[in-house]
């Protein structure tokens, strides 16, 4: 391949000619799908070559990595397992070209780095280039090397440690680790080396166990670590401080000898610091502790529910730092902006945060240090710092465990919450939304109380008219509302006939729907959370609220209708996105009053509604697989409430059922076909007996297509079982293919199959033993009345015997397996006594 054409072809990317970019990019195509491995070379060559222009190298490097590696998991593999399928001399020759790369460019970060780190987690899993992290590591500590070489050696290292399997380098993370710390030591002249080498080691901690768990080696990374926090680069500050982040989940119980002495000190000086990034990593180290340590205390609680001891304790770091962490973190809560952008992360909102892990923590600890704040400054002239106090209560209201503590607290300082839903900052109305939010959620009696309803009631419907931010803090607390209300009225499960919220729902109700057609609802997530409280309101609502559900059950129907007949009018993507996002909201909402109708009910009204759903099956905006999903739901529960009567809408349903079957690239609406499909069966019987064909073809065709996403294929031998149980004896037909498919899914083992696939396994095995207790069920029918087609599963009972074994006796077994288990073993026939 001729080098020069290459380079000159590489140097157009960065033209802005749209024609010249992409007649670079048919060439590469084209030189890719005619002789991969020669253009590899010649891209490595480019790369490696000093005297090519830069922009030459870049664009080569980048080209290179894109060949072997991607974002999407399957085509990752496909990439892999196609660079393992090149000639061993080929693959030497462009790593050595890759790996002669690193230190050579001038601009960062390296390509070269990338390229290597791209072939080592492709090939070092598989026990190849072995050779690969002493040569990296005698890059670094070699007394010549230079401050290039170093950096872009320690990128390398950063990236494959990043991105590689875990476990495929625990047996050289002695190497590893003296590479890092060579290049993070505060007698390393360079910041950027310095900067490489501790954002390999945040990348490394998960696989360098073995040397945390040697006090030697621990004591002497805790070091070198702990000087980096005083590097006066700010950028190798924050990455050292992210390390000591990270280095306390995971190894905490090794963090006792440096609390005091330095990881105190030096996390409580950062979360004082006036850099946001430096503040960030020291609240967020503190976030962690206390996230850890609730762990511990949850871990604690069940071992001495079960009579063992614990195997980790707290050692109450949190707790022991209160006094000193809650100042810093209430000072930081000041510190807001009236603009800030909601989605940018800052210390203020990380404090927030922080304080109400905090309070989870510690519990009632916390009060005598966050209460005094709130009482001085709730009435404060300065809207941050009422605001600050507003967010410290509501954030301590979830640890507060003594109902003597929290419920005479809230009660007290309900008039003034109550007052702030009217303050002049929108900021602090906002705060006081959300604050209700978490009254309704933690302490819904306070909110319930009569005293309080009704001037609560108003100050909410009020704050649902003012700015986005508010209104949806608003829904937020109407939710929990709603959801306390009910469940204070409810006994023992059953409906109640009123709650306190009846004299108020038809208005609350109508209020939202007027919220949801807010002309800014897109802003703040307003209409999605109008929607949500709505269908709260709608679930929990009681016997004497069912003429408000009827009727707006009839406007959500409406609504449907209104939004499908405006699709013509739909410009450009911005407006598809709105469109299909509310078709979303009204099905979701309508499944909502769906399930609130009555048997009697139901049947009259689900014509209209069943015609509104088949034309958005029907419309463009069903080419969206979240539309085609939320259609797809929507009818699930129409069947749900329904059962046998949905059948007169199958000849029409069907060819939409069979449409999502297929829909093999948007792989959630596929998984919410399969379950419709259950539910259809389920319901119907075996009325659905002249479909059943065409959709077990298609269910059968799905679980061999290798195309399709592997979380479908436990959900399809799941309805297996939902088919068999439901037509019976007539699932002889199908008995032979459907055995044979259940027998060669449960031939996976753990050790076949990547870590990560673990959770799947367990799914395809719930999946099985699932289809199994199906097909049982129905083969048999009852006592009274046996099938004969019983006989197709006895010569099959032995190795459906033994897989129930195999499930039960492995020792990484999960505890989701032991039911169905335990319900197959229930299910299987008796064996026949001789007379």
């Amino acid at each position: 391949m001729n080098c020069a054409q290459v380079i000159q072809i590489l140097e157009k990317f960065v033209s802005c000619e749209k024609h010249e970019l992409e007649a670079a990019q048919r060439y590469l195509e084209h030189a890719a799908q005619t002789n991969l491995p020669e253009l590899l070379k010649t891209l490595s060559d480019i790369l490696n070559h000093g005297g090519n222009s830069q922009v030459a190298r870049m664009a080569a490097g980048s080209q290179l990595k894109n060949h072997l590696d991607a974002k999407d998991p399957t085509v990752k593999l496909e990439y892999q397992q196609r660079w393992r399928s090149i000639p061993e001399e080929t693959r030497n020759y462009i790593k050595k070209n890759i790996v002669g790369a690193l230190g050579t460019e001038n601009t960062r970060p390296s390509s070269a780095a990338q390229c290597v780190a791209c072939v080592a987690v492709t090939e070092i899993p598989v026990g190849q280039w072995p050779d690969l992290i002493s040569t990296l590591t005698a890059n670094i500590v070699a007394p010549n090397s230079t401050e290039m070489v170093k950096e872009a050696t320690l990128e390398a290292i950063g990236y494959i440690c990043q991105d590689i399997e875990q476990g495929a380098l625990v047996a050289q993370s002695n190497d590893i680790l003296t590479a890092i710390i060579h290049g993070m030591k505060s007698n390393e002249t360079s910041n950027h080396v310095r900067l490489a080498a501790t954002n390999a080691l945040l990348n490394s901690l998960e696989f360098t166990r073995g040397n945390f768990e040697q006090e030697f080696e621990r004591n002497y990374i805790m070091e070198v670590v702990c000087e980096a926090t005083q590097s006066q680069d700010t950028r190798v500050r924050v990455a050292a401080l992210q390390c000591l982040v990270k280095i306390m989940s995971l190894y905490y119980q090794y963090m006792e000898p440096y609390m005091g002495q330095a990881l105190f000190p030096i996390t409580l000086e950062a979360m004082k610091s006036d850099v946001n990034d430096i503040a960030l990593q020291g609240i967020e180290f503190w976030s962690n502790v206390s996230d850890e340590e609730v762990d511990l205390q949850i871990e604690e609680a069940e071992a001495a529910e079960m009579g063992r001891p614990p195997t980790r304790t707290s050692r109450f770091y949190a707790k022991g730092a209160l006094q000193y962490l809650v100042p810093v973190v209430l000072s930081k809560l000041t510190k807001q902006e009236e603009f800030d952008d909601e989605d940018t992360w800052n210390p203020s909102k990380a404090a927030g945060v922080c304080l109400m892990l905090l309070a989870t923590c510690c519990e009632d600890n916390i009060v005598q240090y966050v209460l005094p704040f709130v009482q001085q400054n709730i009435k404060s002239t300065d809207w941050r710092y009422r605001d600050a106090a507003l967010m410290a209560f509501g954030a301590i209201l979830g640890g507060l465990q003594a109902t003597s503590t929290l419920k005479p607290l809230v009660e007290q300082a309900m008039p003034t919450l109550i007052e702030l839903m009217y303050d002049s900052s929108v900021v602090v109305r906002d705060t006081a939304a959300w604050t209700f939010g978490r009254i309704c959620e933690i302490v819904p009696e306070a909110a319930t109380n009569e005293t309080f309803l009704k001037p609560l009631l108003k100050s909410l419907i009020d704050g649902l008219k003012a700015e986005p931010r508010v209104a949806a803090n608003v829904c937020w607390a109407f939710t929990g509302l709603a959801e306390a209300s009910y469940e204070q009225a409810e006994v023992d499960g059953v409906q109640p006939e009123t709650y306190v919220l009846s004299p108020y729902f038809e208005f609350l109700v109508q209020n939202l729907l007027e919220t949801t057609d807010r002309p800014d609802g897109a802003q703040a997530n307003l209409r999605s959370a109008a929607y949500e409280a709505l269908m709260e309101l709608i679930k929990n609502s009681p016997k004497d609220c069912y003429g408000t559900v009827q009727r707006t059950t009839m406007v959500i129907l409406e609504r449907l209708n209104q939004v499908l007949a405006m699709e013509h009018q739909i410009q450009n993507h911005s407006d598809r996105a709105q469109f299909n996002d509310l078709q979303g909201l009204l099905c979701a909402t309508l499944q909502s009053v769906l399930r609130k109708m009555t048997e009697e009910d139901a049947p009259q009204i689900s014509d209209p509604i069943m015609n509104a759903l088949l034309s958005m099956f029907n419309s463009n905006s069903c080419k969206a697989g979240s539309v085609q999903e939320d259609a797809i739901m929507a009818v699930s529960t129409l069947v749900e409430v329904l059962g046998e009567g949905f059948i007169k809408y199958m000849p029409s349903f069907l060819p939409f059922l069979c449409m999502g079957l297929k829909n093999h690239s948007e792989y959630q609406v596929c998984c919410a076909s399969v379950g419709l499909t259950g539910d259809i069966f389920r319901a119907l019987k075996d009325k659905v007996l002249p479909y059943c064909d065409e959709i077990m073809t298609l269910l059968l065709a799905n679980l061999s297509d290798q195309t399709v996403h592997r979380s479908v294929k436990p959900e399809i031998l799941s309805v297996f079982g939902d088919i068999a149980l439901s037509i019976g004896p007539e699932y002889k037909k199908y008995f032979d293919v459907v055995l044979q498919c259940l027998m060669q899914a449960s031939t996976l083992r753990a050790e076949q199959i990547d870590f990560e696939l673990q959770e799947w396994l367990t799914d395809l095995r719930i999946g099985i033993l699932e289809a199994f207790s199906g097909i049982v069920q129905g083969l048999k029918g009852d006592e009274a009345k046996p099938n004969p087609e019983i006989a197709l599963l006895e010569p099959h009972l032995g190795y459906i015997i033994q897989f129930i074994i195999l499930v039960a006796s492995e020792s990484d077994r999960q505890d989701s397996l032991i039911v169905p288990c335990a319900g197959l073993i229930g299910d299987l026939p008796r064996p026949r006594l001789a007379d």
